[in-house]
């Protein structure tokens, strides 16, 4: 005896080849199933309504600025990009004294501050070869006499600021230091690691290098 599922407990003796037939699953839960389906449905139709009204009505657009609004509510303004400050960028102004001049455009002074002798001489004729003017050459003032321990200190004042960087681009390991100096002039004063100038391909390499322009912020993106 059996009692298939869907003949409502009714017991069935099987015999031979025939068998009961089983009853269609009741009609209360295929309805449940197709009204859950229809608010499935409906769900997803009134989202896709929402996005497209935000879309078209530029709500989206709002709500990223609200997310970019400073504490009182105001939105954030993008940043201003600014002049370059580095020595010789090609965005400085016109008479700014970090733009790198040409060599003939400063008067510049050498002096040796160690005991090889003729050193102030043979340093000023190879800026000379360069194109540079040099003014005066001889021995280092006595405060900077013997006091030089590396390979050499450019002094410039404010106005030679770009004039400074390209003279300490001649010399590896030239240290650069400002005094109250009104003009754009510029001493050199080499030391005791000085042997002789950077040749022209290394001493460009380095004028670049110094001068390379610093990365500006992107006013771009999220804030």
């Amino acid at each position: 005896m059996l009692t298939p599922q869907g003949l409502k407990g009714k017991q069935y003796r099987i015999t031979g080849n025939s068998y009961p037939r089983l009853g269609r699953p009741p009609k209360k839960s295929r309805k449940v199933m197709a009204l859950i389906g229809s608010l499935l449905a409906l769900a997803l139709i009134a989202l896709g309504g929402v996005q497209l009204y935000d879309i078209f009505t530029g709500k989206g657009k709002n709500a990223s600025a609200q997310a970019c609004a400073s504490p009182s509510g105001k939105p954030l303004a993008a940043p201003t990009p600014t002049p370059d400050a580095s020595p010789g960028a090609p965005g400085a102004p016109a008479g700014d004294p970090h733009a790198i001049p040409q060599p003939a455009g400063f008067k510049l002074n050498v002096f040796n501050a160690t005991t090889k002798s003729g050193l102030a001489g043979r340093t000023a004729d190879e800026f000379t070869k360069r194109g540079f003017t040099v003014d005066k050459k001889g021995n280092a003032p006595a405060e900077l006499d013997k006091k030089v321990p590396g390979t050499a200190v450019v002094i410039a004042g404010p106005a030679g600021a770009g004039a400074a960087t390209l003279i300490s681009s001649q010399i590896a390991g030239a240290t650069v230091t400002t005094d109250a100096r009104t003009d754009n002039s510029v001493d050199v004063v080499v030391g005791d690691s000085y042997n002789t100038l950077l040749d022209e391909t290394q001493a460009a390499a380095a004028l670049a290098l110094a001068t390379k322009p610093s990365p500006t912020p992107s006013t771009t993106g999220s804030c």
